[in-house]
């Protein structure tokens, strides 16, 4: 079955992941490292301020760019850093992606035209749902 649908003048694939929380923390408490190569200062900023949550937040961002490579159809690949998927907030609240890198220039070449991610977490769980809408013009990669 294919991963996406033709829409008029685009096509668009959907991504969704899921992290535990708990698994979030484990990486915290190894190695501060990981958050430097995982996440941007803006993303680590806004997750550690918030104080008994920092973890919840930290996995819905993993699950928000894994969630977007996924709808990228290329997972993490060569030359890319997950910082190249920045997840951010509007003033309301709502997650916005921000590409840089090498993800950015993919998204170029490809003809990216809309993105959109949501977040959800609880105690346990963090799931996210990205969407990506492409221009007919080498849109995306076989199916």
């Amino acid at each position: 079955m294919p991963h996406s649908r033709a829409l008029i003048g685009g096509r668009i694939r959907v991504g969704v992941d899921i992290v535990g929380v708990e698994r979030m923390a484990r990486l915290r408490a190894e190695s501060g490292a990981l958050l430097d190569e995982m996440f941007s200062p803006r993303e680590q900023a806004y997750c550690l301020a918030r104080q008994g949550t920092q973890d919840r937040h930290l996995a819905a961002r993993f699950a928000a760019k894994e969630a977007v490579l996924k709808a990228f159809g290329t997972g993490l690949a060569t030359r890319m850093r997950w910082t190249d998927v920045e997840i951010i907030n509007e003033r309301s609240g709502k997650p916005l992606v921000e590409l840089h890198g090498e993800v950015a220039a993919l998204a170029e070449r490809r003809g990216l035209s809309d993105l959109d991610v949501s977040v959800a977490h609880s105690e346990g769980l963090a799931v996210a749902h990205a969407v990506t809408v492409w221009t007919e013009r080498d849109a995306l990669p076989p199916d």
